[in-house]
């Protein structure tokens, strides 16, 4: 019995149709990231995310940043004295001067006729010193010879009255012995030795005192001369204002003075930028817990883009910033907002590269190891 072929409706021919349609749907397959491959190497990218992210984590938790933070240093500004006119300026803009090199020199014709007036004023004060030292010898002569002659008159004076004591106790006992002109002599005697004795008492008194006026002129010029002499070194003083040198190795900055310029005492001249200079890195309180002098810090420089330079924590200012102001905060009135507050830091430079330009003022950003 040959076997049925199926006809174009029958039971064989949708059998061949839902066999064609079986490929054409199993041909989609799965979506791009739901193969293997794709959500593998998706896993991989996580994985090395948060492995890098913990790496990160450790690391970045040993160092403390900040980029509020510029370099620092004590700016001298270089002032006159005194007032005058200036005659030279022999430092320029942005020079580099050593401690000792003169900077500006005013005009010293002035302090120099004072100083010599003053001078000359010190010898005639000498001079006058000397006379009276003179004069004081002089004066001791006059009362050692004052004094021999007053010795004498005494002498004179006590042996005229004795012997007038002696005619007078002889015409007691004896009138007719003694004549009338021996006892007037003696009488005449005694008078005039008892006053050539007070005479020259009183001319000893006046050596004494003329002793005394010469050494007090002695004492008057010494006082003047050592007065004069005070004068002539604030003279002296004075002359040397009028050379300005430079009080310590720097950079000259800010010159505002010129040859030929009247300036006065006080009046800013220039400034000198030393050439030791650190940074001031103002870091949150927060930030400082672990923060120990010593600690190593890496600093970036935005002059100085092509290094790294590197220095060390020197110091931490004991209050925060704000409590220097000139007007600090009063926290003890009205509400009360806690604001985290900064607190300079002092870190110093180890042996920065003098191909870097570093100044005062430029911004920097440190990064401070704290562990």
């Amino acid at each position: 019995m040959a076997p049925q072929e199926p006809g174009p409706g029958g039971a064989g021919g949708d059998s061949a149709h839902k066999d064609t349609d079986q490929p054409a749907q199993g041909g989609k397959g799965p979506g791009f990231f739901q193969r293997p491959l794709v959500l593998l190497g998706a896993a991989g990218i996580v994985v090395i995310l948060l492995v890098g992210g913990v790496v990160w984590w450790l690391i970045a938790r040993n160092y403390e940043n900040t980029d509020d933070a510029f370099i620092d240093t004590h700016i001298v500004l270089v002032a006159p004295r005194i007032q005058g006119q200036v005659v030279r300026v022999l430092a320029n803009d942005n020079e580099t001067v050593r401690r000792g090199q003169l900077l500006v020199e005013i005009d010293p014709s002035d302090a120099q006729a004072r100083l010599n007036q003053l001078i000359a004023q010190e010898t005639q004060a000498e001079t006058q010193l000397s006379q009276a030292q003179a004069q004081v010898l002089l004066s001791q002569a006059s009362y050692e010879q004052s004094l021999a002659t007053a010795k004498g008159a005494a002498a004179q004076a006590t042996n005229a009255t004795q012997d007038l004591a002696r005619y007078n106790e002889l015409k007691k006992t004896q009138p007719l012995a003694v004549a009338e002109e021996q006892y007037d002599t003696a009488v005449a005697t005694a008078r005039n030795t008892a006053d050539q004795r007070d005479a020259a008492q009183k001319q000893t008194r006046g050596a004494a005192d003329q002793i005394t006026v010469a050494r007090a002129q002695v004492a008057g010029a010494e006082a003047a001369i050592k007065s004069l002499k005070a004068q002539v070194v604030q003279a002296q003083l004075t002359l040397s204002y009028t050379r300005i040198y430079a009080p310590l190795d720097g950079h000259v900055a800010q010159r505002t003075v010129a040859a030929g310029n009247y300036v006065d005492a006080g009046q800013q001249l220039m400034a000198i930028v030393p050439l030791k200079l650190w940074v001031t890195a103002n870091f949150e309180e927060t930030q400082i817990a672990h923060m120990r002098r010593g600690q190593h810090v890496d600093i970036a420089v935005d002059s100085c883009p092509q290094a790294t330079l590197h220095g060390h924590v020197d110091s931490i200012q004991r209050g925060a910033g704000q409590a220097f102001d000139l007007l600090p905060p009063e926290n003890a009135t009205g509400n009360f907002v806690k604001v985290v507050q900064r607190v300079p830091v002092k870190i110093v430079f180890d042996n920065p590269p003098s191909s870097c330009t570093l100044g005062p003022g430029m911004s920097v950003e440190p990064s401070v190891k704290i562990r």
